[in-house]
């Protein structure tokens, strides 16, 4: 008997999940009714593709902005401050009106406060962890939609392997490629990081390095604000004794002698060769993608509205690259997980960090790409969505995750915390979900991570339990949730 199982049972441990008849599949030696397990999986493929698929929102997304907030933001000191909560509870900042009449931001958001109403906010982010959920394994499902078996009891897990789950992105653009000769994937402006863990949840994982995004990590250190204005793309560009002319004229010589290698042809043409090679001179010859890159195109203004520094400046390199027609762009918060200065792991001295360093970055970017995104009208296909891999504890300096917290510091809390998403047939002006009187769990309407990958899926016109075959050559679903269909108008 065949046994193909999901993710290990502790997934199930979260009350929104139930098991499916996905989750355990048995087939009998010699198949049921005839079917073996290949006709039996294509048959429930064709099923889904002739069902009727849609709702709201299906298949409004030609792109995504996945601005990603590692190192987990505070909820409570942002975007869902309680005002009547105890004193080891309310946020040190003061509260302000938005847009949306009865929501309110911290003093920290002027600007995300005008521009709310362009917007959904999802205040009841939730998830139950594996043990000590610290950075890196918190991120791996965020950005894949599995967890792993390999985790440590600090939440820490193994530098990233050709078996790990693909990321969302590259899932994306293997089952919507682009149709320009633009990059398809990019990140941005550095890996996903916690400790010595570099990029863990941020490839393709075992669809293959084909499908890895793009990455784009401009010299210098975290500190190093000044940084996207030395971008280089030297892999973008013709070599200067090499014209277009010739480029193409090599590649007539290249169909030339393959005709003449048939045997050679029939040895690689699963790997599709002339395709990968087609892609690349269009690429490199049309000059788009390093187009995209010239940061030094834009007005001082726009330049300036979005802030100059390497956040700003990454959101707004992010507006460029969707206009020029990449698919996923991913906008890497600039700062290792768990670090100091802009990182937002705040266990110490969150008052003055937030209000200094990260929270004018993330006000000012962020509210200058969804402002131009809607103004130029891109955000009509473009899905945004802003998210960390967690919150941060109401109560202050105690500790959820093992490590240790100053007073006016905040432990990691993934059992209530906050996403942004706009576009791409989001609803305006909403606020889904609500958390309870502290900000430690959702009221109603909990939205765990897969699901917010799920409905990121639907926005593509993409069933989320489609499936795909894994490095052992086992189905595996996209994600195991179903889309919030209630986020799209």
């Amino acid at each position: 008997m065949f046994r193909i199982s999901g993710p290990s049972g502790v997934d199930l441990c979260d009350r929104e999940l139930r098991p499916s008849r996905r989750d355990i599949l048995r087939i009998g030696g010699g198949g049921v009714l005839g079917l073996s397990l290949g006709s039996m999986l294509k048959l429930q493929s064709q099923a889904r593709a002739n069902a009727v698929q849609g709702g709201p929102g299906w298949g409004r997304a030609k792109s995504i902005i996945m601005v990603y907030l590692q190192g987990g933001p505070s909820h409570l000191d942002l975007w869902d401050p309680k005002e009547n909560a105890p004193d080891n509870v309310r946020s040190d900042f003061k509260t302000i009106s938005t847009k949306i009449p009865g929501v309110n931001f911290t003093e920290i958001l002027p600007k995300l406060s005008q521009v709310n109403d362009k917007i959904t906010m999802i205040r009841s982010m939730s998830y139950t962890p594996n043990g000590l959920f610290n950075h890196t394994a918190a991120i791996y499902q965020m950005m894949t939609g599995y967890t792993t078996d390999k985790v440590s009891p600090s939440g820490q897990l193994e530098p990233p392997s050709p078996k790990d789950f693909p990321n969302f992105g590259a899932q994306l653009i293997r089952l919507r490629p682009v149709e320009e000769p633009m990059l398809p994937f990019v990140m941005l402006p550095r890996p996903l990081q916690e400790s010595n863990v570099v990029g863990k949840g941020g490839t393709a994982g075992f669809l293959g390095k084909a499908y890895d995004p793009y990455v784009l990590y401009p010299d210098g250190d975290d500190m190093d604000m000044s940084k996207m204005d030395r971008v280089r793309t030297d892999d973008l560009k013709m070599r200067p004794d090499v014209f277009g002319v010739r480029l193409e004229r090599r590649a007539r010589l290249r169909e030339l002698v393959n005709r003449e290698m048939v045997e050679i042809d029939r040895a690689v043409k699963d790997h599709n060769l002339d395709s990968y090679y087609e892609q690349a001179l269009n690429l490199i010859a049309s000059g788009r993608a390093r187009d995209a890159f010239e940061l030094a195109q834009e007005d001082d203004l726009v330049r300036d509205a979005y802030g100059r520094n390497t956040f700003g400046q990454s959101c707004l390199l992010a507006r460029r690259l969707i206009e020029a027609g990449t698919r996923v762009v991913e906008v890497i918060w600039p700062k290792v997980a768990n670090s100091d200065n802009h990182s937002w792991d705040h266990h110490t001295g969150l008052p003055k960090r937030m209000k200094d360093q990260s929270g004018p970055m993330l006000d000012t970017g962020l509210s200058a790409l969804i402002e131009d995104l809607d103004t130029r009208g891109l955000l009509d296909e473009t899905l945004l969505v802003a998210v960390g891999e967690f919150g941060r504890s109401p109560q202050k300096g105690v500790s959820t995750s093992g490590n240790t917290n100053a007073a006016d510091g905040r432990d990691h809390w993934p059992y209530c915390y906050t996403a942004c998403l706009a576009g791409a047939g989001i609803k305006r002006g909403n606020v889904h979900g609500k958390s309870d009187k502290t900000g430690s769990n959702p009221v109603d309407d909990a939205v765990h991570p897969r699901e917010l990958l799920a409905s990121i899926y639907h926005a593509f016109g993409i069933d989320p339990e489609t499936m795909v075959m894994n490095h052992l050559n086992q189905p595996r679903e996209l994600v195991k949730a179903k889309a919030v269909t209630s986020l799209f108008a």
